[in-house]
Parts: C-alpha cells; structure tokens; sequence
C-alpha cells in the first residue's frame, strides 16, 4: 500500500522542533517514502515512493523570497540552532531564503539531506541521524 500525504502529515504534527526530526524520518521511512524534496519559497513538498511517483504536499505558507546569493556559514549556524530545538519550522524555513538555501532532498536510503541553492548547487550535505 502506497503513503499519503495524510500519512505524512499525521507523522509531521509530531515533530515540534528540530530535535524531534530522526523520530519523523523513521516514520515516514516506514511508511515507504524513499526520498522527498522541499521546496522554500512556499513549502510544497514531493514524496517518493518505490514507483517513484511524486505526491505533493501543495504550499503551505505565503511565498518567501530566496536570496539570491547562499551565505553558507550563516546558513550552517542556524541550521545547527533548529538542530538543537532553538527554531521551529517557520523560522528555519526562513533562514533558509535568507540565506540563498531553495530546497533540500531527503535520501532515506543514503540517510542523506541535501541543501541546495538556486542552480540546483548542492551547498551542504548532512548524514541524517537516526
């Protein structure tokens, strides 16, 4: 049986900050989802399942604007804070468009997360823990 988003976003209401983010990726890894990429300017989300086929999450806030240039030590300090529980979603969201970061995939296979940049540019890679 496939996910759905419902699934997802059933699993999502569970994570309060950064710190509760391994537990969600478990989840959802069990749900089937392979990968899923983030979009910053409104938060639309794909998942990935094994037929690769994309279900999309649709905007989930007013659009942000995506600096143009990617401050990747700024961004790396507060990626770190809402590692640690000091941000939540929105205010991450928001650091990354101020800090030129456009989307990240999620690689629950690899247990990778990829920021990138404008050019499609992979800026930062992170093992995901868990």
């Amino acid at each position: 049986m496939k996910f759905t988003i419902e699934d997802i976003r059933s699993a999502h209401q569970k994570v309060k900050s950064g710190a509760d983010f391994p537990e969600y990726i478990q989840t959802i890894k069990k749900l089937g989802v392979s990968h899923y990429i983030t979009h910053v300017t409104d938060g639309n989300t794909e998942y990935f399942g094994a037929d690769n086929e994309p279900s999309h999450t649709g905007g989930k806030y007013e659009n942000l604007s995506i600096a143009e240039n990617a401050d990747i030590e700024h961004f790396k300090e507060r990626l770190k804070l809402h590692q640690q529980g000091g941000t939540d979603y929105m205010t991450f969201c928001k650091d990354c468009a101020e800090n030129g970061v456009v989307g990240w995939k999620m690689d629950l296979d690899l247990m990778t997360c990829t920021y990138f940049d404008a050019n499609e540019t992979e800026i930062l890679i992170e093992n995901i823990p868990g």
